[in-house]
Protein backbone atom coordinates (compact mmCIF):
# COMPACT_ATOMS: atom_id res chain seq x y z
CA UNK A 1 0.00 0.00 0.00
CA UNK A 2 1.38 3.23 -1.44
CA UNK A 3 1.56 6.13 1.71
CA UNK A 4 -0.11 9.22 1.28
CA UNK A 5 1.98 12.44 1.63
CA UNK A 6 0.58 15.89 1.53
CA UNK A 7 2.86 19.20 1.36
CA UNK A 8 1.67 22.53 2.45
CA UNK A 9 3.12 26.15 1.74
CA UNK A 10 1.40 27.84 4.70
CA UNK A 11 1.96 31.97 6.31
CA UNK A 12 3.81 32.05 9.27
CA UNK A 13 2.22 31.19 12.04
CA UNK A 14 1.77 33.43 15.60
CA UNK A 15 3.31 32.58 18.56
CA UNK A 16 1.46 30.73 20.90
CA UNK A 17 2.48 34.14 22.94
CA UNK A 18 -0.10 36.12 21.05
CA UNK A 19 -2.62 33.42 20.24
CA UNK A 20 -4.37 33.43 23.05
CA UNK A 21 -5.98 36.63 25.03
CA UNK A 22 -8.36 36.67 28.16
CA UNK A 23 -11.45 38.84 28.47
CA UNK A 24 -12.55 38.88 32.08
CA UNK A 25 -12.96 35.33 33.31
CA UNK A 26 -12.47 33.73 29.03
CA UNK A 27 -9.75 32.90 27.53
CA UNK A 28 -10.12 33.18 23.73
CA UNK A 29 -7.76 32.48 20.66
CA UNK A 30 -6.64 36.48 19.77
CA UNK A 31 -7.86 38.49 16.81
CA UNK A 32 -4.09 37.79 15.16
CA UNK A 33 -4.81 34.16 15.48
CA UNK A 34 -8.21 34.08 14.03
CA UNK A 35 -6.94 36.02 11.43
CA UNK A 36 -3.98 33.23 11.03
CA UNK A 37 -6.44 30.27 10.92
CA UNK A 38 -9.16 32.29 8.29
CA UNK A 39 -6.07 32.52 5.98
CA UNK A 40 -4.79 28.84 6.41
CA UNK A 41 -8.39 28.19 6.21
CA UNK A 42 -8.86 29.53 2.70
CA UNK A 43 -5.70 28.36 1.32
CA UNK A 44 -6.18 24.75 2.11
CA UNK A 45 -9.51 25.07 0.56
CA UNK A 46 -7.83 27.28 -2.55
CA UNK A 47 -5.28 23.80 -2.57
CA UNK A 48 -8.56 21.07 -2.68
CA UNK A 49 -6.82 19.32 0.73
CA UNK A 50 -8.26 16.45 1.41
CA UNK A 51 -8.77 14.70 4.76
CA UNK A 52 -6.50 13.10 5.71
CA UNK A 53 -7.17 9.76 8.41
CA UNK A 54 -5.52 7.75 10.85
CA UNK A 55 -2.30 8.36 12.94
CA UNK A 56 -0.46 11.06 11.17
CA UNK A 57 2.94 11.95 11.13
CA UNK A 58 3.78 16.00 10.67
CA UNK A 59 6.90 17.46 9.67
CA UNK A 60 7.08 21.36 10.04
CA UNK A 61 10.20 23.40 8.07
CA UNK A 62 10.28 26.84 9.65
CA UNK A 63 11.02 30.09 7.53
CA UNK A 64 11.32 32.76 10.55
CA UNK A 65 10.57 36.38 8.81
CA UNK A 66 13.67 37.76 10.67
CA UNK A 67 17.02 37.38 12.71
CA UNK A 68 14.95 37.37 15.71
CA UNK A 69 15.35 34.49 18.51
CA UNK A 70 11.87 32.56 18.22
CA UNK A 71 11.43 29.23 19.94
CA UNK A 72 10.06 26.93 17.76
CA UNK A 73 7.40 24.84 20.08
CA UNK A 74 5.74 28.26 20.60
CA UNK A 75 4.40 27.93 16.26
CA UNK A 76 2.86 25.12 16.58
CA UNK A 77 -0.42 25.32 18.61
CA UNK A 78 -1.77 28.25 15.68
CA UNK A 79 -0.71 25.96 12.89
CA UNK A 80 -1.87 22.85 14.08
CA UNK A 81 -5.71 24.23 15.01
CA UNK A 82 -5.69 26.02 11.89
CA UNK A 83 -4.63 22.52 9.61
CA UNK A 84 -7.43 20.74 11.59
CA UNK A 85 -10.34 23.81 10.76
CA UNK A 86 -9.16 23.65 7.43
CA UNK A 87 -9.67 19.73 6.81
CA UNK A 88 -6.32 18.53 6.88
CA UNK A 89 -7.32 16.05 9.35
CA UNK A 90 -10.36 15.58 11.44
CA UNK A 91 -8.87 16.27 14.53
CA UNK A 92 -5.48 17.29 15.98
CA UNK A 93 -4.89 14.13 17.95
CA UNK A 94 -4.41 12.18 15.05
CA UNK A 95 -1.07 13.68 15.00
CA UNK A 96 0.88 10.80 16.47
CA UNK A 97 4.79 12.53 15.63
CA UNK A 98 5.40 16.35 15.29
CA UNK A 99 8.70 17.22 13.92
CA UNK A 100 9.94 20.71 13.71
CA UNK A 101 13.00 22.19 11.74
CA UNK A 102 14.07 25.43 11.59
CA UNK A 103 15.28 26.48 8.01
CA UNK A 104 16.48 29.78 6.38
CA UNK A 105 15.09 33.24 7.09
CA UNK A 106 12.27 34.55 4.16
CA UNK A 107 11.17 38.07 4.59
CA UNK A 108 7.34 37.42 5.89
CA UNK A 109 8.16 33.91 7.13
CA UNK A 110 6.96 30.65 5.89
CA UNK A 111 5.86 27.32 6.67
CA UNK A 112 6.54 24.17 4.88
CA UNK A 113 4.00 21.33 6.67
CA UNK A 114 4.05 17.76 5.52
CA UNK A 115 1.39 15.39 6.74
CA UNK A 116 1.77 11.67 6.13
CA UNK A 117 -0.03 8.56 7.13
CA UNK A 118 2.40 6.70 10.45
CA UNK A 119 3.00 3.47 8.81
Amino acid sequence: MEEVTRVYELPYPPSVNHYWRRVGWRTLISREGRRYRREVVALLAAMRAQQMRGALVVRVKVFPPDGRRRDLDNLQKALIDALEHGGAFADDSQVARLEVERADIVPGGKVIVEIAERT
